[in-house]
């Protein structure tokens, strides 16, 4: 994911380059396009998502594989100031996340009982994602315009099995269906010739636990999981 990152700046710097964004000469792109009330956009991007544990009682952790995915979305764009925007951008997330229980969690259980896939879960995640974001802008320079933003989103977790009756005693580790965050980020406009161009990037960080606990109170696999909370990092590419 790192590489990504890199990526993305050595893009903005070679875009910024390119169009003379840095110089006093530049002829300025879209001069009337944040004058808009009301602006509309669509992003792509890429998510990478892992999970914070929290435990009852003092044990090992329960290992994580981050997951890449990628976003899909549209913007809507309310200008307050020149400085200042409130941003709705409705989409889809899609993840997949590994996690790995380690043997001393399965110690009340009979080892000729345990199979190998009783160490490691698949938790796939499809959200319906809905932040609402705050923009703030610095003023615009030439044909670029860095600026932060932070929010909070509800998702719906299409994958979260919440309302499955089976759980992991058959393979099925349950997560919660609603879910909140809040998330901080930053990134830089960049008018170009026929739109403005925007990447950013933001670490996300949900608010509510999302373990749904099994039927059993004693299950190896939740009952000594206080909290798993979603955080991580998505990286948008924004159009308008």
């Amino acid at each position: 994911m790192s590489k990504v990152v890199y990526l993305i700046f050595a893009l903005a710097f070679s875009v910024s380059a390119n169009a003379q964004l840095f110089t006093k000469e530049s002829v300025q792109n879209h001069q009337s396009v944040d004058k808009k009330q009301l602006s509309w956009g669509y992003y792509l991007g890429f998510n990478n998502l892992d999970f914070k544990f929290d435990y009852n009682t003092l044990s090992k952790d329960i290992r994580t594989e981050p997951g890449t995915g990628f976003n899909v979305g549209l913007i809507g764009n309310l200008r307050v100031n020149d400085y200042i925007d409130l941003r709705l951008e409705p989409g889809l997330v899609i993840n997949t996340r590994n996690i790995f229980f380690d043997e001393s969690y399965f110690s009340s259980i009979p080892e000729e009982d345990l199979k190998k896939s009783d160490f490691t879960r698949e938790l796939k995640s499809t959200y319906l994602y809905f932040p609402l974001l705050v923009k703030f802008s610095t003023k615009r320079i030439n044909n670029f315009k860095p600026f932060v933003l932070a929010g909070v989103s509800t998702a719906l977790n299409l994958s979260s099995n919440q309302d499955n009756p089976e759980d992991n005693s058959n393979g099925v580790f349950r997560m919660t269906k609603s879910n909140q965050f809040y998330e901080v980020g930053f990134g830089i406009d960049f008018y170009l010739f026929f739109f403005k161009f925007t990447p950013s990037i933001r670490g996300v960080f949900a608010l509510n636990n999302e373990v749904v606990r099994d039927n059993d109170p004693n299950s190896p696999w939740t009952s000594n999981i206080s909290s798993m909370k979603t955080r991580g990092m998505f990286i948008n590419f924004t159009f308008q």
